[in-house]
């Protein structure tokens, strides 16, 4: 059963659960103050302890909330709603949480409307997706050359099976000749996507219906004909499968338009052919490029970023035999390609730790022998994309996201943009000159800008119209090397008012991630603005296992090297006390998904150092992460019981295992969506009951629970809102400057 029918199950027996929630909370409001001041009782609902002990290479482990796991039960539904219930009541009640929701919502809608997920085709269409001021969701849109107006192609707020829940669009593609286009939707935030297909020319829905897609790693691909795509596919799994095997043996098939889905053709997969060695845990997709004989077939190995890369001839993909070459494999360390005729350009970081650009041809492909364009040196280079002029880099300089264009003469050229700030590449093609570049600073809003390789220079699209927010005097980011544990130096971003006062009272958030080599690149956000203009400073820390100096960067931080990401956040807390940025019970680390071992452990290390700690979506309990949906693609990240020096490691950044009884903890919230396909909900339950039974001094841990939610993915804007304004002002009551000027 999946998670979002999960929820279905839930609301079938919501009615008994919550009368016996509300009485709970009716007892607590008569205990509770308007101003809900620290002193006030709170008593969360009571959990029973059922503990289990598990031997993992002669350490015994113990885990007295293992029941939560069960989220089919009705037991472990009820006790989620109540303590959803509760902590909605004590949230509900903090001083100015609904002017903070307010103003969130003002600064959000600064702009008339936003946009993202650009694509462009060669006759000069436009494709993207649009969320306006005051929408819920982003809805899919067409603009045709020349047209004034953009024609919407799919609204979700019209594909919601009833009022209680929403869908969301996670991708889409349209065919090169722009005849067709496939979009996918999921349900409550579940990512459970199903692919649907528009007829461009009539703007109406096939009847071609696609279900189990994998979209975390790969979108379609449409044949060069237009005829049909290449999809990546979960296969079938009996309803009593363990959570283990959902993501196990994708699939790579083609579709035909207007044919039925179970004759799709499967081209690539676990055990179809000798020359494919696929893992059950691999995710194979598909990639054609116009101008190419040759598809270009990757694998990634679970979560990892290192790829292996096959390639066959385009006419041979339908016949069932078809003779896949391997280019590279994952010790081969390619993280990213992109193919120009017979040429396929690889990042790698093979003897290079912040990569190096080859190339080889796909006739004759040698990776031992690829000729180097760009050589290893101080640049990160991240990706790479085709155009039909050149090919474009992602890169950094120093911190700084650049965009570099590597002419067919080999030269590379950074492309100083209009505010030189950090640039992203916005959308190529590989039919289409130029690159669409986004241009973002911490504290000015971004701009999306055309490149025109002929006159050299860019020009603002106007799909991202300047806020209201967007340019306000007063704020100022400031970046500092902050020496770690080890010696190692850390960059961290503080973002904060330019009157602030550093006299140590400062209420701070201490941000991270650390994890996959992602970094923590420059971006501006209405939302974080809402923390800073209240006088609170938001750091970021740009941890080790994230990629700001590339994969040696990554590296230091995953595995047994993760505890580096936690002591590089205390470093970064530590500095911004000795400097009066903050002090200490003034700061709260806060981290999401795997950032949550990030903001777990350095609040079960230095509890001494922060106020409270927020920790959204959080993979909390390490040592079970193997045991779900999304735990087996996780190790290489993370390591695995099954391995002494795995479990090590594991056991090290477990926060769950970390909680001690006597401890004075900091104030914790943390947040999930019950229909979570990435990390799931148990661990932020179980970290929770672990904090509530030790709490002293009447120290809240509170669980925010959205049963129309999963990872953050495909919520609505009204839910990301109404999250960070009961973030917002759970760290104002407990960090100070409760009754803070709004800034509006």
């Amino acid at each position: 059963m999946t998670r979002h029918f999960r929820k279905a199950m839930l609301l079938a027996t919501l009615v008994g659960v919550l009368t016996t929630a509300c009485e709970s909370d009716d007892r607590m409001k008569e205990d509770t103050m308007p101003s809900l001041p620290k002193s006030t009782q709170l008593e969360p609902p009571a959990t029973k302890i059922e503990n289990v002990v598990d031997n993992h290479w002669g350490i015994q482990v113990e885990d007295p909330y293992r029941w939560l796991e069960d989220q089919d039960s009705q037991e472990v539904l009820q006790w989620f709603t109540q303590q959803g219930a509760f902590t909605e009541q004590v949230l509900s009640a903090l001083p100015r949480r609904e002017q903070l929701l307010q103003r969130l919502t003002e600064l959000d809608q600064g702009a008339p409307y936003t946009t993202y997920g650009v694509r462009q085709l060669a006759k000069g269409d436009v494709f993207f997706l649009r969320r306006n001021a005051g929408e819920s969701l982003a809805k899919l849109y067409q603009k045709s050359e020349g047209a004034v107006e953009a024609r919407l192609l799919v609204d979700p707020d019209a594909l919601a099976v009833d009022d209680e829940s929403h869908v969301s669009i996670e991708g889409y593609m349209p065919s090169w000749d722009g005849r067709f286009l496939v979009y996918g939707v999921a349900q409550g935030g579940s990512e459970e996507t199903t692919y649907s297909v528009i007829d461009l020319t009539s703007g109406t829905t096939l009847p071609d219906t696609l279900t189990n897609i994998e979209t975390a790693y790969n979108r379609p691909q449409w044949s060069l004909d237009g005829k049909g795509f290449y999809y990546s596919r979960r296969r079938e799994l009996p309803v009593d499968a363990p959570d283990t095997e959902i993501y196990k043996r994708t699939e790579v098939r083609y579709h035909v338009v207007g044919s039925d889905a179970g004759e799709d053709v499967v081209v690539a997969a676990f055990e179809v052919s000798d020359r494919l060695p696929l893992l059950e845990t691999d995710f194979p997709s598909l990639v054609v490029t116009p101008g190419s004989d040759f598809a270009v077939l990757k694998v990634k190995h679970g979560d990892n970023n290192e790829i292996s890369i096959f390639s066959a001839p385009v006419e041979t993909l339908l016949t069932g035999a078809v003779p896949w070459v391997q280019i590279t494999q994952e010790s081969d360390l390619v993280t990213d390609f992109a193919v120009v005729e017979d040429s396929i350009y690889l990042i790698t970081a093979k003897d290079a730790p912040r990569f190096k650009l080859v190339r080889t041809t796909l006739s004759s492909p040698n990776f031992a022998d690829a000729r180097e364009v760009i050589a290893a040196g101080d640049l990160v280079i991240e990706g790479i994309a085709a155009a039909a002029d050149a090919i474009y880099l992602s890169a950094k300089q120093d911190g700084v996201n650049k965009v570099l264009r590597l002419s067919d003469e080999g030269s590379v050229k950074p492309l100083k943009t209009p505010r030189d700030g950090a640039a992203y590449i916005s959308s190529v093609s590989p039919l289409v000159a130029g690159v669409l570049v986004y241009e973002s600073t911490w504290i000015q809003g971004g701009v999306r800008y055309a490149y025109d390789p002929l006159e050299d220079n860019f020009s603002d699209t106007g799909m991202v119209p300047k806020g209201k927010f967007d340019e306000l005097d007063g704020y100022i980011a400031e970046e500092v090397l902050v020496t770690s544990h080890d010696g190692v130096k850390v960059p961290v971003s503080i973002l904060r008012r330019a009157d602030l006062v550093l006299d140590g009272t400062n209420p701070t958030i201490v941000y991270g991630y650390g994890s996959y080599g992602i970094s923590q690149d420059v971006s501006f956000s209405p939302i974080r603005l809402g923390w800073i203009e209240q006088g609170g400073i938001f750091a970021i820390a740009h941890v080790r296992g994230g990629g700001e100096y590339g994969q040696a960067w990554h590296y230091a931080g995953r595995m047994q090297n993760k505890p580096n990401t936690w002591k590089d956040l205390i470093a970064a807390a530590e500095y911004l006390v000795d400097n009066g940025y903050s002090g200490v019970n003034h700061m709260a680390p806060m981290g999401g998904s795997a950032g949550g071992i990030l903001a777990g452990r350095s609040v079960t290390e230095r509890p001494d150092l922060f106020g409270a700690v927020v920790m959204q979506v959080g993979m909390l309990d390490a040592i079970r992460a193997e045991t779900t949906t999304n735990g087996v693609p996780n190790i290489k990240e993370f390591g695995s019981v099954t391995d002494a020096k795995g479990f090590e490691g594991l056991l090290a950044m477990s926060a769950y295992h970390h909680v001690e009884d006597g401890v004075q903890y900091p104030a914790a919230l943390l947040t999930h969506g019950f229909n979570d396909p990435r990390v799931n909900p148990w661990m932020s339950g179980k970290m929770a009951a672990r904090l509530q039974a030790v709490a002293q001094n009447n120290t809240p841990a509170l669980l925010r629970v959205d049963f129309d939610a999963g990872h953050g993915i495909g919520s609505t804007r009204e839910q990301v809102l109404a999250q960070y304004a009961d973030i917002y002002s759970f760290l104002l009551w407990q960090l100070g400057r409760p009754n803070a000027a709004s800034g509006s």
